[in-house]
């Protein structure tokens, strides 16, 4: 193999233990609700957290196994995998919480097995299994009230979800039956779009309308993309609030083959109104540009049937009928046009209007698999996994360039590992001297460069963007758990208004 499984791992300097105690966000007020007793029954074994063995499987066995080499895998989690700024990620701070210590992984390994309520106290604990157990991939799950490894030793109802970042999940086979360019794991540029529209429509959502700051979107890997909302409000929402901002962004209801997915009361909602403005000119280039959507006679049958006018949809099919070939956005223009003739008598300019602002919400609005935001125990895919299928890292993406973001460019393991060869082969050790920003987390790994600092291993590859994002986005974090803290210790900030009486 052209790569080498290195022994060595780049952050392997020890971490302290996990304190007793862990500095809890509380709620503030416009979030404060009953505690949620709906958790499903637990039977993890009883699990010593410094030298864990391996672990129970649960029942079902995790989907399709990894298509990844086992050396290839775990010469990733050694040399580029970065584990620290995960472990700072999820533990809000750099001293060991229960923030991380309660919190439940899952892992796939390589044989499929699927491992639930896994836990580490430290970076290095999680490092070290995940290193022995070499997963395909793993998932990360809620912060319980106590350790998830323990749960055989509690009673029933002793081990709850307290905390968990709300998560949102967008997956292109939601769009099949508007896309024509490709359909089910298939993706292209064009249909990539979706994602780019859903991205830019839940992420303004999130911050003008709940007020949510920390927004980490995460690639799937393959067809799609994840948001992890990191707030203290937003990790501590209990279900029932999860809910209602789940609904509050499910505009789209029915399956893909309702007749009307989008029935909105007038005058609209401000979300909807704002989401209107930035899927217009989307609307444009995707439905009626890239997809030609209206292209076949059944799609076209489907666009009509969203019309409120009998009169003007037997004049737009008759004109269709006699140009079988013509393209979405002249079909498109056709309905003014026709409008404005008069050819029908009944036809209300405002009927049309709304139907016309219903359609694009119904072509472009994002499909949220709500399922997945709706209650605090729901696993999700790490942020730089490998997905099994495709190779690929599931990086981050900054949703301020969403528009840049090329899903068919984010590097493979196997690229990965091959850019650092060839960085070593053109940087023999002691050859030169590297400048690498301090930071956090930040550590050596096994190539010497003399007279200067050492680079750690994703600095000589093309991950090294994400992960550098990645990085900023936790320091943004911290920073404000930290004025959180500052503030529980004094005064208390003034409670915001209720964002869900809407």
């Amino acid at each position: 193999m052209p790569h080498s499984v290195s022994p060595k791992r780049n952050d392997d300097e020890a971490m302290p233990d996990a304190s007793a105690e862990t500095g809890g966000i509380k709620l503030e007020d416009m979030f404060n609700d009953d505690e949620n007793d709906e958790f499903p029954a637990s039977s993890a074994p009883d699990v010593k957290m410094e030298s864990p063995p391996a672990p129970e499987i649960a029942e079902p066995p995790a989907p399709a196994p990894s298509g990844v080499d086992t050396d290839v895998m775990l010469a990733f989690y050694q040399r580029l995998f970065p584990f620290r700024y995960l472990f700072q990620w999820l533990n809000h701070g750099i001293v060991p919480t229960r923030d991380f210590g309660n919190r439940e992984f899952a892992l796939t390994l390589q044989n499929d097995a699927y491992l639930r309520y896994q836990s580490y106290t430290t970076a290095d604990l999680f490092r070290k299994d995940i290193l022995k157990m070499n997963p395909s991939r793993f998932e990360i799950g809620p912060v319980y009230s106590t350790n998830p490894r323990d749960r055989k030793t509690l009673r029933g109802g002793q081990m709850k979800p307290v905390s968990k970042e709300l998560v949102f999940d967008i997956d292109l086979t939601d769009y099949d039956d508007i896309r024509t360019c490709c359909v089910k794991a298939n993706i292209c540029a064009k249909c990539w779009a979706f994602v780019t529209m859903a991205i830019k429509v839940i992420d303004t959502a999130l911050q003008e309308d709940f007020g949510f700051e920390h927004i980490l979107w995460v690639y799937s890997g393959r067809r799609g993309a994840h948001a992890w909302v990191c707030d203290p409000r937003a990790r501590n929402l209990p279900d029932d609030r999860r809910r209602a901002i789940a609904g509050y962004l499910e505009i789209l209801r029915g399956g893909s083959q309702s007749n009307k997915r989008v029935n909105l009361k007038r005058p609209l909602h401000p979300h909807v109104l704002r989401s209107l403005d930035i899927l217009k000119h989307s609307f444009a280039q995707t439905t009626l540009g890239d997809q030609d959507t209206f292209l076949s006679e059944e799609q076209a049958e489907r666009l009509l049937a969203l019309l409120p006018d009998q009169n003007l949809n037997e004049a737009l099919r008759k004109k269709w009928g006699a140009s079988p070939d013509r393209p979405s956005t002249s079909k498109w223009a056709d309905i003014d046009a026709l409008a404005k003739t008069g050819k029908s008598s009944t036809l209300n300019p405002v009927t049309l209007r709304d139907a016309k602002q219903d359609i694009v919400l119904e072509y472009t609005y994002p499909r949220l698999d709500a399922e997945v935001s709706k209650k605090m125990i729901h696993l999700l895919k790490s942020p730089f996994v490998i997905h099994p299928g495709t190779g690929r890292v599931c990086v981050p993406i900054d949703a301020r360039k969403a528009d840049e973001f090329d899903p068919l460019s984010v590097p493979t393991v196997m690229n990965l590992l091959a850019e650092i060869d060839a960085y070593d082969a053109e940087h023999p050790v002691g050859t030169a001297e590297v400048e690498v920003p301090d930071g956090e987390g930040s550590a050596m790994n096994g190539s010497d460069i003399k007279g200067g600092r050492k680079l750690q291993d994703y600095e000589k590859t093309s991950l090294k963007p994400y992960v550098d994002y990645f990085r900023s986005f936790i320091a943004g974090l911290l920073k404000e758990e930290r004025a959180g803290k500052r503030d529980r210790e004094g005064t208390a900030p003034a409670p915001k208004p209720d964002p869900m009486e809407f």
